[in-house]
């Protein structure tokens, strides 16, 4: 993203000159592939804030004009846009659609107006498109549906419907009808002003009049909207049984109403790459989208219009100017060197107010309610704060908690002297990415970075190095075994050592037994008559633990008692150092005896993905050494099971990518420890073989 002081785009510096405002921020989701960035391209040409109509296949985008996006030919992050249409102020948000990329989208998502959501005639994109809705219904987001690529439907759109259906647990509700001419869709008839157009390549349709047939056509279909209207007004289902034209302000309202209730999705379709049904849905949103206090009644903020009050959508970390928070602002106004607070209480300053335009960030005058714009160089501002005048009341503010990590890598400087400069680069592309999650091993002491799928992690690796120039080697995290014994034994060792002055004298027997699984180490001695001083019974205890943290197979040692029994002393020689180099030795040369096991990791797993590939996840389980535990309907989610199962955490590391592969990109787990468990036989070798651990 670059920083521009003045020009960039003239739209933009005309509308600040004119002083709109009022911004209505929508956020365009849907399946990857679905038309997004290419509707976001059509909203902008068809207002004039860009001269011409790119295309993705082009890579003259106004979204995803990023490396990482143009590299591979998808949204890998949120794209902002403003434009003006007949006088009002819109901020379109372009949100990434494969599931990898779906925290980006939640990120954003709290301070928006309203959803389109972009969907195709594709059934297999019907999983990830019920991702999606679930999320704003879970948000209570107010949506429409832009059914797209109408041009390129093989079925009729009431059809097509039926299919989406099964993906929203709201009707459906159509509010067009195409007009077709020898197989393709030359037009439209709008269900609710009883009109019908005909499109024009990427301009603005005319009014024509219906055919017969066409006028048939529209009546049934009307009739339908109206019947599911009705379902939640009386008056409209009075006047429906009495065979009475209802007024077109009634079913207007009834709309708009029962949208914003989220009772209802309705239904637009066109061509995003011709233009086409444009016109109609930027006219939807500019009457029946909400305003910026409809959308904190929903975010249960009470906003105090003198105040100042804005959530952070998203954080960028640009390469010249700093640290980039954007921001919805829900009230009052900020302007550069205004101070705003947070939740809590800190307090800091605005450097620089911008408005976004795909990778630009332009200098703009103070914004004002419902404007998203670009906060400069707050440092301890973090994605998803709410911040506020410092005289305003402190508001309750909880966004939603995203998504554990289901695939991890370990990450390192390829050159020493770029530890620092890595450690610096992951703490930003995390605090940049809300999907991304940086972890430090306390078993191996690797930094581990962890995300939402294989191609998330890629697309991070490519930042280090195009973003940051960081050179990385990356691996597979480590599995944290450990290990236990068999059985007991009791050994005695004495740590002797002579070599002028004073000497080194000290002399243990322990008794070594396994514990029961979960125990942990225990501890403990029977020393009797003072054989062993009590001031070095905690020195022959330190040098247990330090010898348990690597056993005879190079892992720690767990589910084990030991109990100091008998030792002897020297009156000058003996020391503390003394008496835990003996307790070192006798553990070590003990725990050869107790027959050593390898313990592994096991982990209680829930994969939720379509019902149609329940018996392939099943398999996908079982061949990872999995075990079953049950499978059911997921709850609430028409369509979806749930398998739960006991996994080895070796067997978990990669599992997304297979899930994912046979799911049309859907599936995804949730993971917690559950216990450890003995691993013998040739698993046991190769794994001892994989983490190098074998005794030296």
């Amino acid at each position: 993203m670059t920083s521009k002081d003045n020009g960039g785009s003239k739209h933009l510096a005309d509308r600040q000159a004119a002083g709109v405002s009022g911004t209505k921020c929508i956020a365009l989701v849907g399946p990857f592939g679905s038309g997004k960035t290419s509707l976001l391209e059509a909203f902008l040409a068809r207002t004039g804030a860009i001269a011409r109509q790119g295309s993705a296949a082009d890579n003259n985008t106004v979204g995803d004009s990023g490396p990482e996006a143009r590299s591979h030919g998808m949204s890998v992050e949120p794209n902002f846009a403003e434009t003006d249409f007949m006088g009002d102020r819109y901020c379109f948000v372009d949100c990434p659609g494969s599931v990898e990329f779906l925290s980006e989208m939640e990120g954003v998502l709290p301070g928006v107006d309203m959803a389109i959501v972009v969907a195709e005639d594709d059934d297999r994109k019907l999983p990830a498109l019920q991702l999606i809705l679930k999320n704003l219904e879970a948000r209570a987001i107010p949506r429409v549906l832009f059914l797209n690529k109408i041009d390129k439907g093989s079925r009729g759109v009431r059809s097509v419907l039926e299919s989406l259906q099964t993906a929203s647990s709201v009707p459906l509700v159509l509010r067009q009808l195409p007009i077709w001419e020898d197989g393709q869709a030359t037009g439209f008839i709008d269900l609710a002003l009883e009109r019908a157009h005909v499109y024009h390549e990427r301009e603005a349709s005319t009014r024509i009049d219906m055919s017969d047939v066409d006028r048939t056509r529209e009546l049934e279909a009307r009739f339908t909207m109206l019947e599911t209207l009705a379902d939640h007004d009386d008056t409209l289902m009075e006047k429906l049984l009495e065979d009475i034209a209802p007024d077109p302000e009634l079913i207007f309202s009834d709309l708009v109403q029962e949208m914003h209730d989220g009772l209802i999705c309705p239904v637009f379709f066109g061509s995003a790459e011709h233009g086409n049904g444009i016109g109609r849905l930027l006219k939807a949103l500019r009457h029946e989208a909400p305003s910026i206090s409809t959308t904190c009644k929903r975010m249960d903020i009470v906003s105090d219009r003198e105040a100042t009050a804005l959530c952070v959508l998203k954080t960028v970390h640009t390469l010249h100017g700093g640290k980039l928070s954007i921001a919805r602002l829900l009230s009052g106004k900020v302007g550069d060197g205004d101070s705003l607070r947070s939740a809590d209480g800190n307090e800091t300053r605005v450097s620089g107010t911008f408005t976004l335009f795909g990778q630009q960030a332009i200098k703009r005058a103070p914004a004002e309610a419902g404007d998203l714009v670009g906060l400069g160089r707050l440092e301890s501002v973090r994605t998803g704060d709410l911040l506020q005048s410092p005289g305003g009341s402190p508001h309750a503010w909880q966004n939603k908690e995203l998504p554990d990590p289901v695939l991890s890598i370990s990450v390192r400087a390829a050159k020493r002297q770029d530890e620092v400069r890595l450690s610096s680069a992951l703490a930003k592309l995390a605090e940049e990415d809300p999907g991304l999650r940086l972890l430090q091993s306390q078993h191996s002491g690797e930094t581990l970075l962890g995300g939402q799928g294989e191609m998330h992690l890629r697309v991070a690796q490519e930042r280090l190095a195009g973003k940051f120039g960081l050179s990385i080697v990356v691996g597979g995290p480590q599995v944290p075994y450990l290990e236990t014994i068999r059985h007991g034994t009791s050994v005695r060792a004495r740590h002797k050592k002579q070599s002028g002055g004073h000497g080194q004298f000290g002399d243990v027997v322990l008794e070594i037994a396994p514990l029961p699984r979960g125990e942990g180490i225990v501890f403990t001695d029977k020393i009797t008559g003072g054989v062993v001083p009590k001031q070095y019974i905690s020195s022959v205890r330190e040098g247990v633990l330090e010898a348990l943290q690597r056993g005879q197979l190079g892992f720690p040692v767990v589910d084990i008692s030991v109990c100091l029994t008998d030792g002897s002393f020297h009156s000058v020689d003996s020391s503390d150092q003394a008496f835990k180099m003996a307790g070192i030795a006798a553990v070590r040369d003990g725990l050869a005896d107790c027959g050593p096991v390898l313990l592994e990791p096991v982990h209680k797993v829930s994969v939720v993905c379509p019902s149609e590939v329940t018996a392939r996840i099943n398999g996908i389980v079982s061949g990872r050494r999995g075990q079953i535990l049950g499978f059911d309907a997921r709850p609430d989610w028409a369509g979806w099971d749930r398998v739960d199962a006991m996994i080895p955490q070796a067997e978990i590391s990669d599992l997304i990518v297979e899930l994912r592969s046979a799911s049309s990109g859907v599936a995804s787990y949730s993971s917690t420890f559950d216990h450890m468990t003995e691993l013998n036989g040739r698993v046991a070798e190769s794994a001892l073989k994989r983490a190098g651990g074998q005794a030296a």
